[in-house]
């Protein structure tokens, strides 16, 4: 057993242990600072090691690290440690300045690394819960919010119903299989001519429990009330480290023990990727509200995203896994721009709270543009790498009727991102923002950059992402 596979994961645990006690223990009334750097330090420590992490196999082939499993964690402490960063500055005001705040980001972001090393259906579960629950308690931590309360509870409800067709899904593979390890349950699936009914039922569960973390159609259903109601920063995080976790399981698991069923299951992606693509761009045109407006947005970005899981080649994953850091920086860079929206001491979202922002604060108004047209797709932002990638394979796959709706889906969405441009540069201006803090506009300016010249770390994170997709097929 070569624990050293998982000494990343020991140490952000041991880390988020002792940053609770030293919490507790604190003189001052809320430590909530302090905690945070540490949180960021330990972010910052754990990336190193999984930078450094050997490939192997370990905890009797329960825990898998490899190229695939090393780029998907550090994209999860990427989120994890920019969502921290961006709750430093307004978490008074948002009334969230507790140290126990960053400590579950922090254990929630633990949870995603474990999915992404998870080598058996116990270990897939158990990342999974201990992101999930974390953010079920996030959703809620403002406690005198009536909406987060809402919003936590929804989660909570929802949340609990599809780990539960996750883990009855895992009981129907084990049930054919006999094993709960992935190279055991590929070997008994290869030896095999046809595939058993109760195993695709399994397979189809499974499939239902991971596509409602990634939000997409038809368990898309809690992600615009949990968005709006749910702390900022908190809706920031769901959108990103989670949801490239769930992504990370998808893939290996569809990759992996379930590879060689492969044309048994690719059409039901396709169908939940264009539905997906569809839905969230026409549900997006009628929102007022900016949270909401991104909700519907996410759903449509997990369906350009499954394009490539759909392909269900190599090419397919690399475009997939281009694809989810591009969406990381874009949605982080977005939801900057949001939690800065505070005028009077008070959040506004509303889509015309952003009238005139050109005038008032040219430099966010700048960096929410390049987001914007990133999400469109438009060259040569993040996005249209992204999107290229994807909508190359799924050709190459000859799946033309994916790629086609993915184009009409782009125009559709194109619509509601480009109004948001022009209300920011063209209505009348709305009274000025808050000033905000230095973290928010480091942030904001930060991603701007990596959005807008992508094209400079677009080799390098395209190799990565092929060495990862390559890990997938040994």
């Amino acid at each position: 057993m070569n624990w050293t596979l998982a000494l990343p994961e020991i140490v952000l645990a041991l880390c988020g242990l002792a940053i609770l006690v030293f919490g507790v223990v604190q003189k001052k009334e809320q430590p909530f600072l302090s905690c945070s750097m540490l949180s960021i330090g330990a972010f910052a420590l754990t990336a190193f090691l999984v930078v450094m992490s050997p490939d192997g196999i370990g905890y009797n082939h329960i825990f898998i690290n490899d190229s695939f499993a090393r780029f998907m964690k550090i994209l999860s402490l990427a989120g994890g440690a920019l969502t921290t960063v961006l709750t430093v500055g307004y978490a008074r005001e948002m009334k969230i300045e507790r140290f126990e705040f960053p400590v579950l980001l922090l254990f929630s972001t633990l949870g995603t690394m474990m999915m992404a090393s998870s080598g058996n259906l116990m270990t897939l579960f158990i990342g999974l819960e201990l992101s999930s629950l974390a953010i079920y308690i996030l959703c809620a931590f403002a406690r005198d919010d009536v909406r987060g309360a809402e919003a936590g509870l929804k989660y909570f409800v929802l949340g609990s119903l599809a780990s539960g067709l996750l883990l009855y899904g895992s009981a129907l593979v084990y049930g054919f299989a006999g094993t709960m390890e992935y190279g055991a349950i590929r070997t008994a699936l290869s030896a095999t001519s046809a595939v058993p009914m109760g195993l695709m039922i399994g397979i189809v569960f499974m499939l239902a429990g991971l596509t409602f973390k990634l939000s997409a159609v038809p368990f898309h259903m809690w992600t615009p009330d949990v968005y709006q109601g749910a702390p900022t920063p908190v809706t920031a995080f769901m959108a990103g480290a989670p949801k490239i976790a769930a992504f990370a399981l998808l893939l290996r698991v569809m990759a992996g023990p379930f590879g060689h069923v492969s044309p048994q299951w690719q059409i039901l992606i396709e169908a939940i990727a264009i539905v997906s693509m569809l839905f969230g761009s026409l549900a997006a045109i009628p929102q007022t509200d900016i949270k909401r407006l991104m909700a519907y947005s996410s759903i449509g970005h997990m369906g350009y995203a499954l394009m490539g899981l759909s392909a269900g080649t190599e090419e397919g994953m690399r475009g997939t896994l281009v694809y989810l850091t591009t969406y990381l920086l874009m949605n982080v860079g977005v939801f900057a721009v949001i939690i800065a929206m505070r005028r009077k001491g008070r959040a506004v979202t509303r889509i015309a709270d952003l009238a005139g922002l050109n005038r008032t604060d040219p430099g966010l108004a700048t960096a929410m543009a390049i987001f914007m047209f990133s999400m469109v797709g438009a060259p040569p932002m993040a996005g249209f790498f992204g999107k290229m990638l994807v909508f190359y394979a799924a050709v190459n796959a000859h799946l033309f009727g994916l790629a086609a709706v993915g184009v009409v889906s782009s125009v559709i969405g194109a619509y509601y991102y480009v109004r948001v441009i022009k209300v920011m540069f063209f209505d009348e201006a709305a009274a000025p923002l808050d000033r905000r803090p230095l973290s928010l506009s480091f942030v904001s300016v930060g991603m701007g950059i990596a959005t807008a010249g992508f094209l400079i770390v677009l080799g390098p994170v395209s190799t990565a992402a092929e060495a990862a997709a390559q890990a997938l097929f040994r």
